[in-house]
C-alpha cells in the first residue's frame, strides 16, 4: 500500500510532462476515491491518455525521454505499460534519546503509474466534459469513473472496484450523470451490493426513471 501524497506527486509530475507534450490525459483508480475521503493510503492509480495519430504507449514514451524523475515499462506479452516514478527521500535525522540521534539514510521511492488508452478504458475523448481537477490533477469525473468502474467489476468482480463505486454512488449520486452509467450493469451491481441501492434509486428519481 502506497502513500496517497507520494502518488499524487507521482501523478502532478507525469501531468506536467504530458501537457508540455499537449497529450489530453487523465487520471483514475482508487487514488479517486482516497482523495475524495482523505484517505493517507491507497494502491491503485492510473493514467488514461488520448492516442490519436500515435498510439497512447508511444506517446506517453516520448514525453518521458530525458526525464530524471520517469521511466517507462512496456510489456509486449500482456501490452501493458508502466511509468516508474523514482524520487530521492533525504536522509533525516532521529531522535532516539537524550543527545543520541539515528541518521536515516537516503532512500528512492519508486511509484508505478499504469497507462490505459483512452477508449478502451474511460471515455474515447478527454475534455472538459468527461475531466475534472482535483489538486491541480486531471481526474476523471466521477460519472466517467463510476463508469469505468463499473465496467471492469462486471470483468472481474473485484471488491476494490465494488468499494469505490459504492463509494462514489453513495457519496455524490446527485452530481452523476446517468446517460453515463449503464443502467442494466447497475442494476446488476446493486443486486450483488445492497448499500448502494437507495442511492441509485435516487438518482434514478432524479432523471424521472
Amino acid at each position: 500500500m502506497s502513500d496517497s501524497r507520494r502518488l499524487l506527486e507521482a501523478a502532478s509530475a507525469l501531468s506536467q510532462l504530458l501537457r508540455q507534450h499537449s497529450i489530453a490525459h487523465a487520471f483514475y483508480g482508487s487514488i479517486l476515491t482516497a482523495v475524495l475521503s482523505d484517505n493517507p493510503r491507497c494502491d491503485e492509480i492510473f493514467c488514461i491518455v488520448e492516442g490519436g495519430s500515435t498510439h497512447p504507449f508511444r506517446r506517453v514514451r516520448q514525453a518521458i525521454v530525458g526525464s530524471e524523475h520517469f521511466t517507462t515499462t512496456h510489456s509486449p506479452w500482456s501490452n501493458r505499460l508502466h511509468a516508474t516514478y523514482r524520487q530521492v527521500i533525504p536522509a533525516i535525522e532521529v531522535s532516539i534519546s537524550l543527545n543520541v540521534f539515528l541518521t536515516m539514510p537516503l532512500m528512492i521511492a519508486a511509484l508505478k503509474i499504469e497507462i490505459l488508452p483512452a477508449g478502451e478504458y474511460g471515455p474515447r475523448r478527454l475534455d472538459s466534459s468527461t475531466i475534472m481537477q482535483l489538486q491541480g490533477i486531471p481526474f476523471l469525473t466521477l460519472s466517467e469513473f463510476v463508469r469505468a468502474k463499473l465496467k471492469t467489476w462486471t470483468i472481474r468482480g473485484s471488491d476494490r472496484d465494488a468499494q469505490d463505486i459504492i463509494y462514489t454512488l453513495c457519496r455524490y449520486w446527485n452530481r452523476l450523470d446517468i446517460n453515463r452509467v449503464p443502467e442494466q450493469d447497475m442494476n446488476h451491481f446493486v443486486i450483488a451490493h445492497r448499500t448502494a441501492a437507495l442511492s441509485w434509486a435516487a438518482l434514478k428519481r432524479k432523471y424521472g426513471l
